[in-house]
């Protein structure tokens, strides 16, 4: 076994990335990292098929790269979804750089992908050079620590197996299996801060120091280390200073009683969108008259009152620790859900507390579906009975700890429990005579390889 599959392998266990039954829709630019990552999947037995982004911005050289990936694709056995995309009406409707443009096409296509085939998850070639480009690109940003932690091997529906392999690994592999890769010829130039770095950067780094790439990667790895501890600060501070029924922030609270009160809220904010600048500006009104704020490109908006930050014209607010999930896709937190879609004619049940089986139908409409922990008074009618029960009598039956308890997550669709999750399966959307189309979900053990 080549040593690239074996790291890709590993990867793939350690981060729980990706499962043997759902489907993986693989980036493929016909270069050699997203060549060798179509290749690198089906050779490990994944059911993969691959996507072609065609840009249209370097003419017949655009045209090459897409009958690569077709030809690469028809030698590994694989389908191929080709996207033409016109950039520059992209970039006049919203003022983007090429490259912000050319990216916001890619994943907007890959997400409608991942609906269409109902797929566990997109996979990219990011290797460890484009991780040590990426720390340089923060840095040179102005960011904090999660921006010098680089990329994530998950990052919710997208995965990066490669992330521990070299371009080195990445060539020999292509080079072992007899396949090619096309390159981008303006990878050469440096018209792209990227390329200014891997060209121009790292050759003068690798003359002034010994094996920089090995120094700087050690440097990431501590800083991920570190992030675990800052994370937990950040959570502290925002069960503390948080209205949890209404998401206000109490500024006034904050602000005299921590001393990193500025970086606390931008990172208590950062989902939001909103910059250093105007968290800055939130504590700064909040001794003043007040003030409203909205976060560039996500159009999130805050005011400041008496004090409080508050959200204006809020929706009711989800319960504390709520979180929204995508209904028939893949649920990656607050814990790992596979969701696969079948037909009626695979239907075999299994006994398993962590598997339901659930109508497609339910699906239908617009609904609201929540992963929830239980709430006082909760009740839910489980499979195969006819009345409703306690979930907290399901809970003491099940002789669950109370921290167990405590950790244990609802699995809701507009308020219903569909599941008490790995425990009990309800009687709502079950598998019936009417039904054509259902879906599995699966409890995953993160552990587990």
């Amino acid at each position: 076994m080549h040593s690239l599959i074996r790291q890709i392998r590993q990867s793939i266990a350690a981060d729980s990335l990706l499962r043997r039954d759902g489907k993986v829709i693989v980036a493929c630019s016909g270069g050699a990292d997203s060549v060798a990552l179509l290749a690198s999947l089906v050779e490990l037995g994944y059911d993969c098929v691959a996507a072609h982004c065609n840009y249209h911005l370097r003419g017949a050289e655009s045209m090459r790269d897409a009958d690569h990936v077709l030809d690469t694709a028809a030698r590994l056995d694989v389908d191929v979804y080709l996207k033409d995309f016109d950039v520059d009406a992209r970039r006049r409707a919203t003022g983007e750089s090429i490259e912000m443009a050319c990216r916001a096409l890619r994943y907007d296509w890959f997400r409608s992908l991942l609906d269409r085939d109902c797929a566990q998850a997109v996979a990219v070639g990011h290797h460890r050079e484009d991780q040590i480009e990426t720390f340089f690109l923060n840095l040179m940003r102005g960011t904090g620590i999660a921006g010098l932690t680089g990329m994530s091997s998950r990052n919710g529906d997208i995965v990066r197996p490669m992330l521990g392999c070299s371009r080195a690994d990445i060539e020999d592999y292509l080079r072992y299996r007899g396949l090619t890769w096309v390159d981008d010829s303006t990878n050469a130039g440096d018209d792209f801060a990227r390329n200014r770095i891997r060209n121009r950067l790292m050759p003068l780094m690798a003359e002034l120091f010994e094996r920089p790439d090995e120094a700087i990667l050690r440097t990431m790895s501590m800083l991920r280390d570190n992030r675990a501890v800052y994370d937990r600060a950040i959570a502290s501070a925002r069960s503390t200073y948080t209205d949890i029924a209404t998401g206000d922030i109490d500024l006034t609270a904050l602000s005299a009683a921590e001393p990193q009160a500025r970086v606390l809220l931008f990172e208590m904010l950062r989902g939001e969108g909103f910059n250093r600048t105007q968290t800055d500006g939130m504590l700064a009104a909040a001794a003043r008259d007040g003030g409203r704020f909205t976060a560039p490109g996500t159009g999130h908006a805050r005011e400041v009152d008496h004090g409080m930050l508050r959200a204006p014209h809020a929706t009711e607010p989800l319960p504390a620790g709520a979180v929204e999930i995508v209904p028939g896709r893949d649920i990656h937190s607050p814990v790992h859900i596979a969701v696969t879609h079948h037909h009626i004619t695979e239907f075999k049940p299994e006994r398993n507390p962590k598997v339901i089986y659930i109508d497609a139908c339910a699906l239908d409409g617009t609904h609201s579906w929540l992963l929830r922990h239980r709430e006082r008074g909760d009740r839910m009618t489980p499979y195969g009975m006819h009345g409703s029960k306690l979930v907290s009598d399901i809970y003491a039956e099940a002789r669950m700890s109370a921290a167990a308890k405590r950790d244990s997550w609802l699995l809701t669709r507009d308020g219903e429990i569909v599941w008490a999750v790995g425990l009990r399966a309800s009687n709502l959307f079950t598998v019936g005579p009417d039904t054509r189309r259902y879906l599995r979900l699966e409890l995953i053990d993160n552990n587990r390889e």
